[in-house]
């Protein structure tokens, strides 16, 4: 990630000191231009700025590498470089069924570098990052965020007939889940079977019968074994053992040194 950031900080300072034509124009993804013989733009549009915007441009090329590092380090340098250049594949064989169909076929990189938050927030959902440096979020939260506007752009394209400019994103959706389909299928049942514990007779049970307890006792938890309390003990662990026949509470002590109740 870091020759795309770097390649992509060279062409704007390019394009500030361009005065006919941007340097830019003679980079991106053109397939009528590409075909005529300018076969460069088959890669150099990887390095086109999303922004003219000084800072936001500078922001986002931060996290880009920011992210970018982190994925490389966490899959390896060949399973990151994988995921990104799918990317870029799949985004040249939309620019030319695009170009086929009568469009222009000019795509950008721009839906694929923002995916990479998904993966990174799939990866690390509870990590706090400070918005401009000081308001803390947590990463699923702006993955959510990412998630809105990758909606909006389909919509809105979709309302403009721009079917290339909805098309992208979903390309770039498309990429991300073919990496990642397994964790959200194991996210979703993991979330499915903690909904169907807490509606579960048992623990709609224990939860009425340690609120019983805490209200006649003044504790919840009393080991079976010694009579030790929450109460007295409030640094204790106490667990409830699967293996007797009832609700028998043990201190850490018991927990695994008791005679099962049948």
């Amino acid at each position: 990630m870091t020759v795309i950031v770097a390649g992509t900080v060279l062409v704007y300072l390019l394009d500030m000191f361009s005065t006919t034509i941007l340097f830019s124009d003679l980079l991106v993804f053109s397939p009528a231009l590409i075909l005529q013989g300018q076969v460069w733009r088959l890669f150099t549009f990887l390095f086109i700025p999303d922004s003219s915007y000084l800072l936001l441009l500078a922001l986002s090329l931060y996290f880009y590498w920011l992210i970018g590092n982190v994925l490389e380090q966490q899959w390896g340098t060949a399973k990151f470089n994988f995921y990104y250049f799918l990317g870029v594949v799949l985004n040249i064989i939309l620019g030319f069924v695009s170009y086929a169909l009568g469009g222009s076929g000019e795509v950008s990189m721009t839906y694929v570098n923002l995916s990479l938050f998904f993966a990174f927030a799939t990866l690390y959902p509870d990590m706090q990052v400070y918005i401009f440096f000081i308001l803390p979020v947590k990463v699923k939260w702006l993955a959510w965020l990412d998630a809105a506007l990758f909606l909006w752009m389909v919509v809105s394209s979709l309302i403009a007939l721009n079917f290339l400019g909805a098309l992208m994103p979903i390309i770039a959706l498309l990429n991300y889940l073919l990496f990642f389909w397994s964790d959200l299928a194991d996210s979703v049942r993991r979330m499915a079977g903690r909904a169907a514990h807490q509606t579960s007779r048992q623990t709609i049970n224990f939860k009425k019968a340690a609120r019983q307890a805490q209200q006649h006792k003044g504790y919840i938890h009393k080991c079976a074994v010694c009579g030790k309390t929450d109460t007295d003990y409030p640094d204790m662990e106490f667990r409830y053992c699967s293996k007797c026949n009832g609700y028998y509470c043990y201190c850490k002590d018991h927990i695994n040194d008791h005679v099962h109740i049948q």
